[in-house]
């Protein structure tokens, strides 16, 4: 097979060009990188899904398919792709609009907003636009990430305190709803939360090589069973099917798609920021070479993939552990 066969392949198959570097012993060390990942992101993964306004599961079907087709098809040897904080909040602010939270329809047009935002991000790749995350500066990133992040807290805080507040409330109404409850604060559910929280950051400062976030699940839940939750009004996620991501149609009518087309190409931008800033980052420790346009081509068709498999939007949140 000729040189320049061999070159068009492995742009084609970019894993092709490093799949003669796995060994036996980087196999192994890629099984212990996986389990330390699977284990973080499996509390994590329910955590996003529930901010997108989603069954906890989707949140794992997420972090099942979006990585494999990710990392075959981008140029990152380090990145793990899965669902991310800031996506998720904007998958719920794009949606919530359109259909009430964790409902069947809320559920389609997710997928949806997944799969156009995929061919964005896959158009992008083939024009080799990949240059345009060069304009996109990390202070921009910084404080789109900080903004997030208030905005998260900010809607969890009526289920840490276990308060009722409208949904679709702004930052100012939320918090001005939460003022005005202060005096039926469940406080069986605000020990959970706090006992959850603490628990994630006293390991993390003493045992930072443990996985903190599952640690924190599993002391949440112990704390709420000795509570008495269905006595004391906290709520329990509900059982979460034990199968792999089922198949799964996005909504393909003319007029879901114009109605999500604006939200999807957000979303579509978000992720490659997130993934291309990331992987750069850890590449300048690595040595490695980024491709923009390919790593757009791959989380393009990790989403457009995982569209039919019951995931929705995400991107690159971490690096390979370890």
């Amino acid at each position: 097979m000729s040189e320049a066969v061999l070159s068009r392949l492995g742009r084609l198959l970019p894993f092709l060009q490093w799949w003669s570097l796995v060994t036996p012993e980087t196999l192994k060390k890629d099984f212990m990188a996986g389990l330390t990942g699977a284990i973080i992101v499996l509390p994590q993964g329910i955590a996003f899904a529930t901010i997108a306004g989603l069954p906890p599961e989707y949140g794992l079907y997420t972090a099942m398919v979006t990585p494999v087709v990710a990392a075959l098809f981008g140029s990152s040897r380090h990145l793990i792709s899965g669902p991310t904080t800031a996506i998720s909040i904007v998958v719920f602010s794009a949606i919530s609009r359109y259909a009430e939270p964790g409902s069947p329809e809320f559920i389609h047009l997710a997928l949806t907003l997944t799969f156009l935002a995929g061919a964005y991000q896959f158009g992008f790749g083939l024009a080799r636009l990949g240059t345009l995350v060069n304009f996109v500066s990390h202070t921009v990133v910084v404080g789109f990430t900080a903004g997030a992040a208030i905005l998260i807290a900010t809607s969890q805080m009526k289920h840490v305190l276990g308060v009722q507040v409208p949904r679709g409330e702004s930052f100012a109404h939320t918090w001005m709803d939460i003022f005005h409850q202060l005096g039926n604060i469940n406080y069986y559910v605000l020990t959970v939360a706090l006992g959850t929280l603490f628990t994630a950051i006293a390991v993390k400062k003493f045992f930072p090589r443990a996985p903190h976030l599952l640690l924190a699940l599993i002391t949440g839940g112990v704390i709420a069973l000795l509570l008495g939750a269905q006595e004391h009004g906290i709520a329990l996620v509900p059982a979460i099917p034990g199968h792999l991501p089922p198949p799964s149609r996005p909504d393909f009518s003319l007029a879901t798609i114009q109605q999500l087309a604006p939200e999807a190409f957000a979303v579509a931008l978000l992720g490659l920021i997130e993934a291309v800033s990331i992987s750069r980052a850890i590449a300048t420790k690595s040595h490695q070479r980024i491709d923009s346009n390919q790593e757009f081509i791959g989380q393009g068709l990790s989403n457009m993939f995982g569209s039919f498999f019951s995931s929705y939007a995400g991107s690159g949140p971490s690096p390979v552990p370890g």
